[in-house]
């Protein structure tokens, strides 16, 4: 320890802060009670902390940085995930290419720059200096606080396994599901409550429970995006794993096979619904459980994003009396909390209304849901067939798969229904393609189409830190923003907060491309016409483009140009 210290003795005396006198008593105290000279000397009071990461710096040549108003970012949290950054004590400040600058509380420590750089290969690393406290408290903001929440369960779990082997008379032996969930306040039932209560106040949309070769990764998807977390260690996977299993009414005995189930969580005075699946991996089985959070299906067109054009025409094209309206896009898009948006909009004691959907989620008052069950027999083609004796208004359907289930539908909305269901395709003109590509005829799929909706998810400007903003010449470029347009745009950012996890972004809303059918485009379906003529056409009758209404929603501020850059790489330039 002395030897340790002599370096920061030597740079104290040397920036005045304590004299050769004061050093000499200290070290003959320090030999007898067989301590560091530095840790005598703050323990009488002859320094502090300050000094010595002052001291620190010094010796080494680095700066010393004050960490409370370093804001978090999404492009260094990615630089330096979780687990790097709290096994070796770290906090990413700044990245400039491949070089990463990096706060560390001890410059002198050569093991944890060595493993840093090996887990991060790809950056040329400098340093900083900063105390150990603010860095502690930096990566609770940066990286949230569920890791320090879920890590002192994980003790408590883990000092109940040594309870455990003590009790056996000091012989090692195997935790069983049985043993640790032994009652509501075991550690276990509390480690695995934590780690999804924590994920629904962070707002994510799904928990993923992760097994790899020598680790255990939780991940939090918060407005789209990953975001890792603190995790228990890999020993504890198996009893993890069967807890939810048995909270999901699944198999505990069954691992070979992908299995489903849902479940419900309280969290403070509120009962969630989940739905989870649960896929064997290499390493073991892999959890996923997806939020079913009812709050958003309350959402009214008008709070999805539409600007005021589009909204007018969708909720016309989505009230009329019959035929098909389709919305197009990835999954994750944001497609399934329109469909329910429409049908409250629709939803009155005057209309029937019947979904088909896989699996049905949210359970609605006043709809009759029915849940494919292919096992069964039924199908989306079977159950449309038979909801057809059921005389509904209004069909839903969660997807067109096939030409058969595609035909029926066609058929369905020419006969007085109106039909709503998704497909997947990159947008909306896009997806007459694909109609007629799955075997529908054209012609049919002319008569029914009424309007197809494309889609997209970008995150918000955060309203607690957003304030004025600038787009860069490329952003510029690439969203084809004219000076005129830019002269009277309300640009903005976010400055990062904690509301937002010094992201900037908080929330997400819709980009869309509302496309409805006039007699030219049914001529042109009819005639074969490609999709890149149908959509000529479309814009030309004044669709907005997924591009073109990203762009309007940069414009008045409510989103950043690279969200809709990086949301609409498939829009083609017209």
């Amino acid at each position: 320890m002395a030897a340790k210290d002599d370096y920061l003795v030597e740079t104290l005396c040397d920036m005045g802060v304590v004299h050769e006198d004061q050093v000499d008593t200290a070290r003959t105290t320090a030999d007898m009670a067989g301590v560091g000279v530095v840790d005598t000397l703050i323990k009488q009071k002859a320094i502090n902390s300050e000094h010595l990461i002052r001291a620190r710096a010094m010796h080494f040549g680095m700066e010393v940085v004050d960490l409370q108003d370093v804001v978090p970012t999404d492009e260094l949290v990615q630089a330096m995930p979780r687990h790097i950054a709290r096994r070796y004590n770290v906090l990413p400040l700044q990245i400039d290419g491949n070089s990463l600058t990096v706060a560390t509380s001890d410059p002198s420590d050569l093991e944890m720059m060595d493993g840093v750089q090996r887990m991060l290969p790809e950056h040329e690393i400098f340093y900083q200096v900063a105390s150990d406290q603010q860095i502690l408290a930096a990566l609770d903001k940066f990286y949230g606080g569920t890791g320090q929440a879920v890590e002192r369960v994980v003790q408590e779990l883990s000092q109940t396994q040594v309870d455990i082997d003590a009790a056996a008379g000091g012989k090692t032996k195997k935790q069983t599901e049985a043993e640790i969930d032994a009652g509501d306040d075991s550690p276990l039932i509390r480690l695995v409550a934590k780690i999804i209560a924590e994920g629904y106040k962070l707002g994510c949309s799904d928990v993923h429970i992760e097994p790899f070769e020598r680790t255990l990764r939780i991940r939090y998807r918060i407005d789209g995006s990953l975001r890792a977390v603190a995790s228990p260690p890999l020993r504890l996977h198996p009893p993890i794993i069967s807890r939810i299993k048995i909270m999901s009414s699944m198999s505990i005995s069954e691992k070979r096979v992908p299995q489903d189930g849902r479940m419900q969580q309280l969290i403070g005075d509120k009962v969630i619904d989940f739905r989870v699946s649960c896929l064997p991996t290499q390493y073991g089985e892999s959890i996923v459980m997806r939020i079913l959070d009812k709050g958003g299906l309350s959402l009214g067109l008008d709070q999805l994003g539409f600007m005021r054009d589009d909204q007018e025409t969708f909720e016309r094209c989505a009230q009329m009396p019959d035929g098909i309206l389709l919305v197009t896009g990835p999954t994750g898009s944001g497609k399934t909390t329109t469909l329910y948006s429409c049908l409250n909009l629709l939803n009155t004691p005057q209309k029937k209304i019947i979904t088909v959907e896989d699996p049905v989620e949210y359970m609605l008052d006043g709809i009759n849901q029915v849940q494919v069950n292919e096992l069964a027999g039924m199908t989306f083609s079977a159950a449309l067939r038979s909801m057809l004796r059921q005389a509904p208004n209004i069909i839903m359907l969660g997807e067109i798969r096939d030409a058969e289930t595609g035909t029926i539908a066609v058929n369905a909305s020419l006969t007085g229904h109106f039909v709503f269901s998704t497909l997947h395709t990159n947008d909306a003109p896009g997806a007459i393609t694909r109609m007629i590509d799955l075997g529908i005829k054209p012609f049919l799929v002319s008569s029914a189409t009424r309007c197809v909706m494309g889609q997209r998810l970008v995150r918000k400007i955060c309203s607690k830190c957003g304030g004025k903003g600038e787009l860069t010449e490329e952003e510029l470029t690439a969203l084809e923003i004219t000076p005129e347009m830019a002269a009277s745009a309300n640009f903005r950012k976010g400055a990062g907060c904690k509301v937002c996890g010094g992201s900037g972004l908080k929330g997400r809303m819709g980009i869309f491309e509302v496309y409805p059918l006039n007699d030219t485009d049914r001529r042109m379906i009819i005639d074969g016409a490609p999709t890149a003529d149908l959509r000529a056409h479309a814009i030309k009758c004044g669709m907005k483009s997924l591009r073109m209404d990203g762009v309007r929603k940069v414009l008045a501020g409510t989103t950043i140009a690279q969200e809709v850059i990086s949301n609409t790489t498939s829009d083609q330039k017209e």
